[in-house]
């Protein structure tokens, strides 16, 4: 049973019908096929609001190349410490902006705040050409540790940032999740709250390989996007593969639905943890993600049993648990109840 990650789950049946659809015949190369321009209109209905897609393949390819628009290689990208760019993408923001410093900064259940991404800013300031130049703030949403932000947090921090120059990007490689959860218009937490660039994400929720950059009233910043995305090795000629991919994940919301069921079994997740006196929560529960405090030998027992999942790095009694679309209610019941009688000589870890 496996928890480790949504991206090692299955593709929804949708997206795979959607391969066999876009395989029939011939279709134009890099992007200029009739699924790839269809992706402008229908992210712009989508969003209410006019924008700009680039399908790429992968969520590192969606940010650093979003980022290298956003930052010039003198520049700096204000991020949290527990954000994806700075912990697990390799140095890749880094290379796609030919320097850029990305300068992480501490901030409760993995979220920033307005007040300390204007005070990093104005302090940066005092140093001139001596500092590098904060460019650009990167807010992640879901958040690594699966808490959710706010709309009027993000509209707080694109207040903060614009006020000083700087552009604002949401990884949202679970974007559908946290909007599961909010229960709001995908606008909300975007544009409408000042969101600039979009990584939107579909891989981790039932896509193969399907990622878009979002744009949001900067039509100037394409060229120099789709040049970075060519120069990056990430314009497919076969784009109409990961395009018809995006189209099938919007079509009837069920980009949505599918974040909502993981979302709900996450929550289900939660709840038992909750009850159960051999564990405890580490964040609160608000997308796809279940962070569990235990001894590491319950941990070793669960494993020993074939429940998968990841020990968080610098922990030894730390689980990080994530349902996808494909986690079934039995799966969740199945954990919950060898939480509570898997033996390894485990102790309670709380009273």
């Amino acid at each position: 049973m496996n928890f480790k990650s949504d991206n090692e789950a299955p593709a929804h049946p949708a997206v795979i019908q959607a391969l066999v659809e876009a395989n029939d015949g011939f279709a134009t190369a890099y992007a200029n096929d009739r699924y790839s321009r269809r992706l402008d209109e229908c992210f712009s209905a989508l969003f209410d609001t006019q924008c700009w897609v680039l399908p790429v393949a992968t969520g590192t390819a969606a940010n650093c190349v979003s980022l290298a628009e956003l930052s010039p290689p003198w520049g700096a990208v204000v991020c949290h410490r527990q954000a994806h760019i700075h912990n697990d993408e390799g140095g890749a923001p880094e290379f796609y902006t030919h320097g850029a410093k990305l300068v992480p900064l501490a901030g409760d259940n993995a979220r920033l705040s307005a007040g300390d991404v204007g005070a990093f800013v104005d302090a940066a300031g005092v140093h001139g050409v001596h500092n590098v130049k904060p460019s650009a703030v990167s807010i992640t949403q879901a958040t690594e540790c699966g808490t959710v932000y706010r709309p009027e947090e993000i509209g707080a921090l694109a207040e903060a940032a614009h006020q000083r120059g700087l552009f604002v990007h949401m990884d949202g490689a679970r974007f559908a999740n946290a909007v599961a959860w909010l229960g709001c218009h995908p606008a909300e937490i975007t544009w409408q709250a000042g969101v600039d660039v979009l990584s939107f994400g579909a891989t981790k929720n039932g896509a193969i390989t399907a990622e878009a950059i979002v744009v949001f009233g900067r039509p100037e910043w394409l060229e120099g996007m789709e040049r970075r995305r060519k120069r990056g090795g990430h314009l497919l000629s076969k784009m109409r593969y990961v395009s018809a991919q995006l189209l099938a994940m919007l079509n009837d919301d069920l980009w949505l639905a599918l974040a909502g069921q993981a979302n709900q079994r996450a929550a289900a997740l939660a709840r038992g943890i909750e009850q159960s006196p051999h564990a405890a929560l580490e964040w609160p529960v608000e997308a796809n993600e279940v962070f569990m405090r235990a001894s590491p030998d319950k941990l070793a027992a669960l494993k020993s049993l074939g429940f998968e999942f990841h020990i968080w790095p610098g922990y030894t009694d730390l689980a990080r648990l994530v349902c996808s679309w494909s986690t079934t209610e039995a799966e969740v019941a199945n954990f919950l109840t060898a939480l509570d009688s898997a033996t390894h000589n485990t102790s309670p870890v709380k009273a």
